[in-house]
């Protein structure tokens, strides 16, 4: 072939064409681009004569096929070689049959599937715009459906299942690279289309269901688990599997412990296409908790000595507590303690897997896992409690049980009587928890507290502590930006990890932003709350940072006895805080924190916002002693809806009067309703 014609490539996915330099070369009717197909996809392997007339005729051979197949086989030669100079090198024939021998990389095939290899090398390292730019590259090389010209043909079935399989991959790369960079919409568009081109495969239903999560449309993840679980069922027989069901249960307890493995930074990324697997996550410096640290080290150390120790970890979501059982297991396995760990009904040791079961079968197959075998054949009769004991005193032995209050009640009474059996030995059981005071555990932690067990109660972080991460971080650890950082995530470690992987102008002031993860864990408590509570929050968050509980209960016509438990429960679902003493407060009050309010106010629709602006004015109105600042602010974001008889507030001065008669008609974002 004469190289100053420029190279030439081979395209098959899509209808097949051979392309030479910027010219698309004529290959003839549809049997004989079919009969190149056959030849490309053996990548240069010879295909006897008669094996070519099977492929092209199956079992309905004309006379003339082999005729027909040399006469192909001649016009492909004139168009691939054209210039040759004797035999041809490109479309060869011997004693076993023809071949195209054409290099690797002239097939777009070829070419798509190296593509996807370096997108998965780059986002194991990390690089994930070099990953999408790759991948951007290699799907535009798909402009049809693969092999087309030989969709109905026997030989190219398997050829066709391959590669639609990597495209498949292809998209759920694309899907989780999107879901990295935050644009939700466009990965749930692209996990939408990944269903309903393979609807039994469950790693793009993974996909889809995190990134609606990620959307705050957890009730829609969860009805698609129902949707693919029913399907699963109906035409194969069989239940999704036990990763699947963890993300399952992840999404209905809204918890945000794990949402860092729901949904990882884009630098955190390690991925294999179509395992459904969630990513690795960053590593935030572990700070604040250096107290915490130093006695969980001194309840190692009394287990290395042969003493029985027990240690209770409790924190609200995002405290720290998984990370901490984390740092202990590193620290145990390189001491030479055996590491086990439950939690929650399912396991979650990155040291141990151990798939499906309650926590007792969990606990004790992961010890026998680090141990060897489970003993004579008569242990199996044992009571499950002997057989912890047996397993948990063989050896040096750290067992972490997380989420020890969504254990179901027969661990907790296994534990329980753990707790008096378990003599004296080289073992450490810490337990992690969100409340040291739930109902569900009472039995268990008083049974602990008279044993003289180490309590670990986690506070939020201090703005001394905010100062040290934005240093770890590389950026500025001065005082003031440290103190608007604490104040935004309420010193919750995970929230403020979120905050720290915004660009440095998106974390406080004008151009903040909630964070992704963030949005996502206000939305699920959001969707567990009543609809009266989410009135409440509404209208709270359209007047400012602290509640006027007055106010709330005049706008919506409910007695205080009636108000303040709604109020309670937007407490307890940590969207509200009590503060006792603040300076802005001396006699103590409700706080809106900033990042759920924004949240809250992004859900008002723009007319609905005025609307509850409008109604909040009016009330203000009608009590007549009303900060003007604050009527003002009112009167200019309910615009059209505004209240406009004169005489109601002409006493308010000229700031509020202006603004009733010129309402703005802008609908500023979330942040700007402050």
């Amino acid at each position: 072939m004469n190289s100053t014609e420029g190279r030439t490539t081979y395209r098959l996915l899509g209808p097949v064409e051979v392309q030479r330099g910027d010219s698309t070369l004529d290959l003839g009717p549809r049997q004989r681009r079919v009969l190149l197909t056959r030849l490309l996809i053996e990548d240069g392997r010879p295909v006897p004569a008669n094996e070519l007339c099977r492929s092209l005729w199956h079992d309905g051979q004309p006379a003339g096929a082999m005729s027909s197949v040399r006469a192909h086989i001649s016009r492909l030669r004139s168009v691939l070689d054209p210039v040759r100079e004797g035999r041809s090198t490109v479309l060869v024939a011997d004693s076993a049959g023809y071949a195209l021998k054409v290099p690797r990389d002239s097939r777009d095939t070829a070419t798509f599937e190296d593509s996807l290899h370096r997108v998965r090398g780059a986002l194991k390292r990390g690089q994930l715009f070099a990953a999408q730019r790759e991948l951007d590259t290699a799907l535009a090389l798909w402009r049809d459906e693969a092999l087309k010209d030989a969709a109905d043909y026997a030989f190219a079935a398997p050829e066709r299942s391959r590669l639609n399989a990597a495209h498949q991959d292809a998209k759920e790369l694309q899907a989780t690279i999107l879901l990295q960079q935050g644009d939700l919409e466009r990965s749930i568009e692209v996990a939408e289309g990944l269903v309903l081109s393979a609807p039994l495969r469950e790693s793009s239903w993974a996909l889809l269901m995190r990134a609606l999560y990620a959307a705050g449309r957890s009730v829609e993840a969860l009805r698609r688990y129902e949707r693919f679980r029913g399907m699963l069922a109906e035409e194969l027989g069989l239940d999704p599997s036990p990763g699947l069901s963890r993300l399952h249960t992840a999404i209905l307890r809204h918890d945000s412990d794990v949402l860092e493995g729901l949904l990882p930074s884009p630098a955190a990324t390690t991925l294999s296409a179509g395992s459904g697997s969630a990513p690795v996550p960053v590593t935030e410096p572990l700070v604040g908790r250096d107290e915490e640290t130093a006695q969980l080290a001194a309840v190692l150390s009394a287990a290395a000595a042969g003493r029985t120790e027990w240690a209770v970890i409790s924190g609200e979501p995002g405290s720290g507590k998984t990370r901490l059982l984390e740092e202990m297991a590193t620290k145990a396995a390189a001491e030479g303690f055996a590491v086990a760990r439950v939690g929650g009904g399912q396991e979650l040791s990155s040291h141990r897997k151990v798939l499906g079961g309650r926590p007792v079968a969990q606990l004790l197959g992961t010890l026998r896992q680090d141990g060897g075998d489970a003993g004579p054949e008569g242990h199996m009769e044992e009571e499950p409690l002997d057989q912890l004991v047996r397993e948990l005193t063989r050896a040096p032995t750290l067992c972490l049980i997380d989420d020890l209050d969504w254990t179901p009640p027969d661990f907790h009474t296994l534990l329980l009587r753990l707790v008096d059996a378990l003599p004296d030995a080289h073992v450490a059981i810490v337990c992690a928890l969100r409340n040291a005071d739930d109902p569900s555990a009472s039995g268990l932690l008083s049974a602990l507290a008279r044993r003289g067990t180490t309590w670990l109660p986690l506070e939020p972080l201090t703005v001394a502590d905010v100062t040290e991460l934005l240093a770890a971080h590389g950026g500025s650890a001065a005082p003031e930006e440290a103190a608007l950082l604490h104040r935004r995530a309420v010193g919750n470690p995970f929230t403020l990890g979120e905050l720290l992987r915004l660009p440095p102008e998106r974390r406080t002031g004008p151009a903040a932003r909630v964070p992704t993860a963030v949005r996502s864990a206000v939305h699920a408590r959001l969707a567990e709350l009543s609809e009266p509570v989410r009135t409440m929050l509404r209208y709270a968050a359209a007047d400012g940072e602290w509640l006027d509980i007055g106010l709330l209960s005049e706008i919506q016509a409910m007695p205080l006895h009636l108000l303040l438990p709604l109020v309670d429960a937007a407490v307890a679902a940590r969207l509200l805080v009590w503060e006792a003493d603040p300076e802005e407060r001396p006699a103590g009050g409700y706080r809106f924190p900033e990042l759920p309010r924004e949240v809250v106010l992004s859900t008002l629709t723009p007319s609905s916002r005025q609307l509850t602006h409008a109604a909040l004015a009016r009330k203000l109105i009608d009590r007549g002693d009303a900060d003007p600042a604050r009527l003002a602010r009112h009167l200019r974001v309910a615009g059209p809806t505004a209240p406009a008889t004169e005489p109601r507030w002409a006493h308010f001065g000229p700031e509020a009067r202006t603004s009733a008669r010129t309402p703005s008609h802008t609908h500023p974002a979330a942040p700007g309703c402050h």
